[in-house]
């Protein structure tokens, strides 16, 4: 599988903070934002993706993230001229995918859960056919996509930013879609909007019974980062887990060394280049608990 981080769009709602610079190369504590959805990939087990951002920012991106190698993954790069809604991601990386399942993850979505990586690789596995949604319980589910599910867990309804929820089950910025969905995705009309609608497409494998969904933990967190008061809270949650437990959140260099994409040597090397941050400490340090 394949993945996809679309991290374009401009950031209109973190201005003036982004009028030179991406809201997904803002700081969420000691990260840049787009190093989130690029580890969930990565936990996902996915190692060929292409990353998706405007024209002007797509050598900031470059500058920061290379080709991946140093992580043991491929990083590929896409321009996205002008925002026209999700499923147009899929449409840009339509020669990247070749045709195959993919993963598709909004550059500002910031996941943490115990077990995510088990739950993020079955959803890899069942992506063979049909289409898996992550939803997370919200306390505002009016701004949200919106899953309504029966006893069994299985999606009845698909609400897009309701005035009045059938449930409070957000639909998260985290897809996984089967071979489909780029063919589909061409056929998408846009919406008053005057953009393609990921909740469109969506509820196309719904209507065909291939929608599954996977729900994240009580005690799990999803935070989307594209607002000042989301951007700050984002920190904070960061900091506030790292100090207390010593371990880092969405750290690529630990996942690619964890996940077997890099070995010890390679994983000593980055921690070289980052010690006068204490961010290599810590890559030394969880090469000394496994000597």
């Amino acid at each position: 599988m394949k993945g996809i981080i679309l991290a374009g769009g401009t950031g209109s709602r973190l201005y003036p903070l982004t009028l030179a610079v991406s809201k997904q190369l803002m700081p969420v504590y000691d990260k840049p934002m787009v190093y989130y959805p690029l580890s969930t990939l990565m936990l996902a087990g996915i190692r060929d993706i292409l990353l998706i951002s405007t024209p002007r920012d797509l050598s900031l991106f470059r500058q920061i993230l290379g080709d991946g190698s140093q992580w043991g993954i491929s990083l590929s790069y896409a321009e996205q001229p002008e925002p026209e809604g999700l499923p147009q991601a899929l449409l840009i990386g339509e020669t990247f995918l070749g045709g195959g399942n993919c993963a598709l993850i909004l550059g500002d979505n910031l996941f943490f859960a115990q077990g995510l990586g088990d739950q993020l690789r079955h959803a890899v596995l069942k992506a063979e056919r049909g289409c898996t949604i992550f939803c997370a319980k919200v306390s505002d589910p009016e701004r949200y996509g919106v899953a309504e599910i029966d006893h069994t867990g299985k999606v009845v309804s698909l609400q897009e930013k309701p005035t009045a929820p059938r449930s409070n089950l957000a639909v998260t910025g985290l897809y996984f879609f089967d071979h489909e969905a780029t063919s589909l995705a061409h056929k998408l009309k846009p919406s008053e909007r005057g953009e393609l609608e990921i909740l469109d497409l969506i509820r196309h494998y719904h209507e065909q019974g291939m929608l599954r969904l996977e729900q994240l933990g009580r005690g799990a967190a999803w935070l989307d980062t594209g607002t000042h008061d989301a951007l700050l809270k984002a920190a904070q949650f960061v900091q506030v887990v790292e100090e207390r437990q010593g371990l880092k959140i969405c750290c690529p260099e630990e996942i690619a060394w964890r996940m077997g994409f890099i070995d010890d040597s390679a994983l000593r090397t980055l921690a070289r280049t980052a010690m006068s941050s204490g961010y290599g400490d810590y890559l030394l340090a969880c090469l000394a608990e496994h000597p």
